[in-house]
């Protein structure tokens, strides 16, 4: 492959119109004087392999990949990161030189860079994080959340088993609490995090009681559309560190930027209305 060719990224989902990925990447390759284009594709799960196969020829450094592909694309790739197997999707994929395929998941980092720009007093090692649902999203910030030294993780989801798959993969420091005491674990909790759907625009709002949330405890949502949601809002009134969950968005496309394009952009001010707009 050439390297005067106009690089080229993008993110692949289904559907991908309402992705914010774009404009993002647009902003960050337009400040920092980058002549290279990241686009939105919406690929069927039949068309995903046959499509990421054919990019590096057209001249793809790497795709983001999204909703409903993030497992698939890591049994097509041809290296995966440890992280990312931990995770068990993918939400990065590098092109090498040679056109294999690297994938990697970089929604832990994300997660982590964010509360650590919006909430500078957090302490992770401090006490234990709650953590509501047990999707895709739920495994990327438990394995980011031990990592960072969280001592242990009460989880509660709809769905129980969901939940029970997780502790048997991450092990003891998970602990699984019934959807219904969803609102008692947040007393013990020192960061909290809503990693459902509930709350979202166009979704059921979030149920779970939120009296027991502790005055300086680190409260966060994944969701960011609306911006700011019931659980912020209550978390912020209660004198808890709220932050909204686009920052996880800005963050986590950092890494990927710099391996596509060559430069790390910053996630400033700036990065958010772009991503907003």
């Amino acid at each position: 492959m050439s390297h005067d060719r106009i690089p080229l990224a993008g993110v692949i989902g289904s559907p991908i119109a309402h992705s914010r990925s774009p404009q993002l990447h647009a902003h960050w390759l337009k400040t920092l004087g980058i002549q290279g284009f990241y686009i939105p594709m919406d690929v069927t799960e039949a068309d995903l392999e046959s499509v990421l196969r054919a990019l590096p020829m057209m001249g793809f450094r790497g795709v983001n990949i999204t909703v409903p592909h993030k497992e698939k694309a890591l049994e097509i790739a041809d290296m995966v990161t440890d992280r990312a197997t931990l995770i068990g999707a993918a939400n990065t994929l590098v092109f090498r030189e040679d056109g294999q395929i690297q994938a990697d998941n970089t929604d832990g980092y994300g997660f982590t860079e964010n509360l650590r720009q919006n909430a500078p007093g957090w302490t992770p090692e401090a006490g234990p994080a709650a953590v509501l649902g047990a999707g895709g999203a739920a495994r990327a910030v438990i394995a980011a959340l031990l990592d960072v030294g969280v001592p242990e993780i009460l989880l509660s989801n709809r769905t129980r088993v969901r939940a029970e798959a997780l502790q048997q993969q991450f092990g003891r420091r998970v602990v699984v609490v019934e959807w219904v005491q969803a609102g008692n674990m947040l007393e013990e909790a020192e960061t909290v995090v809503n990693t459902t759907t509930l709350g979202m625009v166009g979704q059921p709002p979030l149920r779970v009681p939120l009296d027991g949330l502790r005055k300086g405890a680190v409260v966060t949502d994944l969701v960011y559309a609306p911006l700011q949601t019931r659980l912020l809002i209550e978390a912020e009134k209660m004198g808890c560190v709220a932050v909204d969950g686009l920052g996880m968005l800005l963050h986590q496309a950092v890494p990927a930027f710099e391996r596509w394009f060559g430069t790390r952009p910053e996630v400033d001010a700036a990065t958010r209305a772009a991503a907003l707009r």
